[in-house]
């Protein structure tokens, strides 16, 4: 199943590394290499600094829990692949890095159904009753029922 997977990133990788390659010569690759390299260990020492603010995004309620979870996994996983030499893997690294910017900009992707769903609910009115039970005490007579 992995190997499923891998063979395909694998055969990518190496055709538009050796297409990158070819145009802007070995040197600039090399360069391309180093430097991908370290931004993305930059990016991965800086993980604790991320997450404090999207911790904190959460705890204002500018995100949820779950554009939280994406959000922290989106931008490790972006400083991972561009720690890995390649074109491919920079490109994929810097599309994961936008879609976690893209979240701590506010940006959610709204699910249809579950607004149709809420909707429906609260015009049947069901989810909006409060069961309670009031116990009066008669002053008057200092008696508890």
């Amino acid at each position: 199943m992995l190997l499923l997977i891998l063979l395909p990133y694998l055969f990518l990788e190496l055709y538009f590394s050796l297409s990158v390659g070819e145009d802007i010569g070995f040197l600039w690759s090399v360069i391309w290499i180093v430097a991908t390299f370290f931004i993305g260990m930059g990016l991965l020492k800086n993980t604790h600094i991320t997450l404090m603010k999207n911790m904190q995004s959460v705890s204002l309620g500018k995100l949820n829990a779950q554009s939280f979870h994406d959000a922290s996994l989106s931008y490790f996983v972006g400083a991972m692949l561009l720690i890995i030499p390649g074109v491919f893997s920079d490109f994929l690294g810097v599309m994961a890095l936008l879609y976690t910017m893209f979240l701590q900009l506010g940006g959610t992707i709204p699910f249809i159904k579950n607004k149709n769903n809420i909707k429906k609910s609260n015009q049947q009115g069901e989810t909006d009753v409060i069961d309670v039970e009031i116990i009066e005490y008669d002053t008057d007579r200092n008696i508890k029922p």
